[in-house]
Parts: C-alpha cells; sequence; structure tokens
C-alpha cells in the first residue's frame, strides 16, 4: 500500500505574499471551498486578527461544511513573556479552528540577530507556545524556519529547536528551506537525519528561489516526509513557495505516494485555472500538468506521431491531471495538425486534401503578416469552419466610428456601431474607457436584443504586442483578447498597423465565436434553423 503525504495548502496565507496577489476575505472563503473540493487535507487560512479580512475569513469560514482542517498562523510567543497572554496565542485559540501552525526560529544566526534574545530563550518560547496549543485540544504543527540554513550552520541546535517543539506536544515538524537555496541532495541527507532523531512525523516546506522548491519538496518526501506544504501555482513571496500543482500529480503518478483520490486528482487543472482567475493573475501557458501548453502540440512531425499513440510525445494521460491535449496550428504544422484539429471540431475533411493544402498556405501566409494562431483557438476554428463548412453570417457590421474627447482631466470615448442581424439595420452608440472598450459596448449593446445570453460574456484579457519595432509609430500590432463566459474561455487575434482596428478584428471573431457556442445542440447549418437554435428575437 501507497504511502499517505498529507497536503497542507498555504496559498490563503504564504500565497498571498506574492507580488501583485491580494484576496479579499470573499475571495479566500470561494478558494476554500475550490480546494476543500479537490481533497487538500489542510487548508491555512491567515493570522487571525492580524488584519480585517482575516477576522472575517475565520468567522465566516466556520459555518462552511469543509472536509479539510482550516488552520491558523501565528508565531510562537514573544521573548521574555508568557503564552498564556500572548494576543497572538490567544486569538489563533479563539478563532475556533481544529489546527494551527506556529512558526518558530531553528537557526542560532536568526535567534542572535532578528530575535536579540538568547538561544535558551527561544527554545522556551517553542515549548511554551505548543503546549500552549495542545492544552486547548489543537493539532499543531511547528514550522521550523530556515532549518535547513540553521542545520547546516549549527545542526545540534537546529535538532534541539525540534525537540522543543515536539516535547511540547507539537504534532508535525515542518522543516523550512525559508530562503530558498538548498539543494535536493542536501534535503534528502538533513531530512533523514532528521527522520532518524526525532519520532514526531515531518513536513516540508520549501521556497523557489532556486528554482528547486518542488525538486527539493520531492527529495523531502523520499527521505521520509509525510506532509508537502505549498501554493496553488507556486505563489508566493519573492521567486514563490512550493508549487502543489507539479508536487501532487509528481508524487501520486510518478512516485505512487497517495496524496488525493484519483477522481479529484482530474480536478487539478481546473482548481489551479480557477485560483488563478480568483487572484487575477495570468497562468504561464508554460506549467507543468495543468498550464494551457502543457499538452500542446504543434511541430508536424510530432502531430503526426500522437495521432497514431499520444504516449510518443505525452509523458502522461493529460486527463489524468484534467487537462486536455491541443494540437497547434502555425507555419510549422504539417497537414496532420490540420486534420488533427479539423477532427477534434468534428469537420470531415479527409476527402479534401486540395482545400487543406490551401488553408495550410493561408495559414502560413496569415502567420507571415504577425497573426499568431496557437495562442488564439477562437479565430483558427473560425478560420477553419470558414474554409470547410458554409458557416451563416449571423450578423454583419456596416459601420462604426469612434468620438474621443479630453475634458478636464479626463478622456471621453464614445463608439457608433451599425450592425445588420438578418437584415435588420441596428445603430447604437455607448461610452467606454478607452476606443475599444466603447467599441466591445456599443457592439454588444447592438446584438443583446438578438442574443440575451451575450451578456454572459466578458473581455478578461487583452494583450497587445508590437510586430514590428523598427517601424515606430506606423508598426504592425498584434492584438490577443481572452474572453470569457457560457462556462469557457477562448481566445481570439486581430492584426493591423492600427491598433483600434486589430483590436477590433479580435472582438469580432471573439463574439462569432460566442454565438456559434451558445448553443449545443447541432443543426444541419440552414440558416433559419441556425437562427432559430441561436435564440435570435423575431421584430
Amino acid at each position: 500500500m501507497s504511502a499517505q503525504i498529507f497536503i497542507f495548502d498555504t496559498t490563503l496565507r504564504d500565497g498571498t505574499q506574492g507580488e501583485g496577489i491580494s484576496l479579499s476575505a470573499d475571495d479566500k472563503l470561494k478558494i476554500a471551498q475550490k480546494l476543500d473540493a479537490l481533497g487538500v487535507h489542510y487548508i491555512e487560512g491567515g493570522n487571525p486578527g492580524s488584519n480585517n479580512k482575516d477576522i472575517e475569513f475565520f468567522k465566516r469560514v466556520k459555518t462552511m461544511k469543509l472536509n479539510a482542517k482550516i488552520t491558523a498562523f501565528g508565531s510562537t510567543r514573544r521573548k521574555n513573556s508568557v503564552a498564556e497572554h500572548d494576543a497572538s496565542l490567544l486569538r489563533i485559540i479563539e478563532s475556533g479552528v481544529p489546527a494551527a501552525t506556529l512558526v518558530g526560529k531553528a537557526w542560532d544566526f536568526h535567534v542572535h540577530t532578528a530575535l536579540q534574545t538568547t538561544l535558551e530563550e527561544n527554545l522556551a518560547m517553542i515549548f511554551d507556545s505548543f503546549a500552549l496549543l495542545k492544552h486547548h485540544g489543537m493539532e499543531a504543527m511547528y514550522d521550523a524556519e530556515h532549518f535547513f540554513d540553521g542545520y547546516k550552520n549549527n545542526p545540534e541546535y537546529a535538532l534541539a529547536a525540534l525537540r522543543k517543539a515536539q516535547e511540547g506536544g507539537a504534532d508535525w515538524l515542518v522543516l523550512c528551506d525559508t530562503n530558498g537555496g538548498t539543494m535536493p541532495n542536501e534535503i534528502h541527507e538533513i531530512v533523514s537525519r532528521v527522520k532518524e532523531e526525532l519520532n514526531t512525523p515531518i513536513g516540508i516546506h520549501t521556497h523557489n528561489d532556486c528554482e528547486l522548491a518542488v525538486a527539493n519538496s520531492l527529495a523531502a518526501v523520499q527521505a521520509g516526509a509525510r506532509q508537502v506544504q505549498g501554493t496553488m501555482n507556486g505563489y508566493g513571496e519573492r521567486c514563490g513557495n512550493a508549487n502543489l500543482c507539479s508536487i501532487i500529480p509528481n508524487l501520486q503518478l510518478k512516485l505512487a505516494y497517495s496524496c488525493l483520490q484519483d477522481d479529484r486528482l482530474r480536478l487539478l487543472t481546473g482548481t489551479a485555472r480557477y485560483v488563478s482567475e480568483i487572484a487575477n493573475v495570468h497562468m504561464p501557458v508554460g506549467q507543468a500538468f495543468v498550464g494551457n501548453a502543457a499538452f500542446a502540440h504543434k511541430g508536424g512531425i510530432h502531430v503526426s506521431a500522437i495521432m497514431k499513440d499520444a504516449k510518443t510525445y505525452e509523458h502522461i494521460e493529460p486527463e489524468l491531471v484534467g487537462n486536455k491535449q491541443r494540437i497547434l496550428v502555425s507555419e510549422l504544422a504539417g497537414q496532420s495538425n490540420i486534420i488533427s484539429k479539423a477532427t477534434e471540431l468534428g469537420l470531415d475533411i479527409t476527402s479534401n486534401n486540395e482545400k487543406t493544402k490551401l488553408i495550410m498556405e493561408q495559414i502560413k501566409d496569415l502567420e507571415h503578416q504577425g497573426y499568431q494562431f496557437e495562442g488564439a483557438d477562437a479565430s483558427l476554428e473560425l478560420l477553419l469552419r470558414d474554409a470547410f463548412t458554409d458557416v451563416v453570417q449571423i450578423f454583419k457590421v456596416e459601420s462604426f466610428k469612434i468620438h474621443m474627447e479630453k475634458s478636464n482631466a479626463s478622456m471621453i470615448c464614445e463608439a457608433i456601431v451599425k450592425i445588420n442581424v438578418g437584415g435588420q439595420i441596428v445603430l447604437t452608440a455607448a461610452e467606454g474607457n478607452g476606443p475599444v472598450n466603447a467599441l466591445d459596448n456599443a457592439m454588444r449593446k447592438a446584438l443583446v436584443q438578438f442574443f440575451p445570453r451575450i451578456e454572459q460574456i466578458h473581455l478578461s484579457d487583452y494583450k497587445v504586442r508590437v510586430i514590428d519595432e523598427k517601424d515606430a509609430t506606423a508598426a504592425k500590432v498584434r492584438v490577443l483578447v481572452e474572453s470569457t463566459g457560457l462556462d469557457n474561455t477562448w481566445s481570439t487575434v486581430g492584426v493591423s498597423s492600427n491598433v483600434i482596428e486589430a483590436s477590433w478584428e479580435a472582438l469580432l471573431d471573439s463574439i462569432r465565436y460566442a454565438l456559434l457556442h451558445m448553443s449545443k445542440t447541432t443543426g444541419d447549418g440552414t440558416e433559419s434553423e441556425f437562427v432559430e437554435r441561436l435564440g435570435l428575437v423575431n421584430h
């Protein structure tokens, strides 16, 4: 039977120390629910009483029926004081959580320099604090801060700090690579020594300053650690914490440890992306296991091989972690890429080799102009559907105008859009905080009376990239638009020497894609049936 590894998620506490990450109490509660559904064992919510958000979180989380243990964070008592009177410890106890993590010094250098107290007093601080938590019936974890640096400097004192926590009743001894500078071989050697010296279960908490947080966590588990602390997507201070999105599948799928139930592991990609959305931090497309490009294939030879057997270029089945295989189409694509992508879309193109070659040449020409389809799947789908099917033109843009006016300290932007929907001309105007936003608002205003569900769609990301820097302000730009709604996220692309025109092209593709996918039913593609299933209102 494989060994159980307990997953301790500290996204809501340590993860929020990452640059640019700020979570409201509502955000933290939503993420806690998602982490609980994933099946992690501990969710560290923050420091009770340290700020209003954490106070509200711990108050409200008690009303939620979660399986994971909600854990509070704090530090050992202040020097030369009494644990029973320590405000931070009392707030943890009063929060009503079943478990708590206390950080305490394990490096003699830090005791002298940061705490400015004696080595003996630091040991007393550790013992007293854990004795108090255990007196109140809480599960208690000792985060031995800077443990590995402390061990390398003074191994006997670092071990003495662990022993004091053990004597105080700590349930877990969590060894922290706080500065993130320890090598995997050192981690394995030191954790092995700790396991020989002490009886209390060991945890590991690593930081990613040397890009080794995941490797160090795996090394610690192989040396005997049975709890792993980390964050979703590796969020955290400086270079981040250990990324649970990589640690969990590596432990479970590669090293045969038990972390999550198999059906829960399939929720990993969705959870990672959900946390990314809530934190408003764009996920790296190449993030292992859960990234959008983790199982994406672009080279023609690769695609030809995976169409025969995916194992040729995939180390696991993407579905095991809730991800999916993607075939990218670009100037590097071969005929296999086009066929695979079309098959994925339900298009039968095998009998039309000539058209396949033509669309390949068209894609190569467009990419030469600056288009990029591997990051704009929705625009690619529209291109393929236009080429291989009789797509109904749902609406046609007759014209648009943009008016911009500087008034006092603000810039006022207004867009006027003229659209033809089924022969009916609609003229609308709308304001926005910029020309692109104004155009988007005006187009939606025109279409919503025909397609009410369009209100559920919103623009979630907008990027502009200069293609030919040497042309300065006359350079071509590529605009990538990401849209979200209808339980889906899609990306579209536009290219022009005019940034508004490029943006407009990407926005139009986004709306066209949304209208194509508003209905899950399929039809014969005729205009009347197509309009009917899209819910077009008759006037």
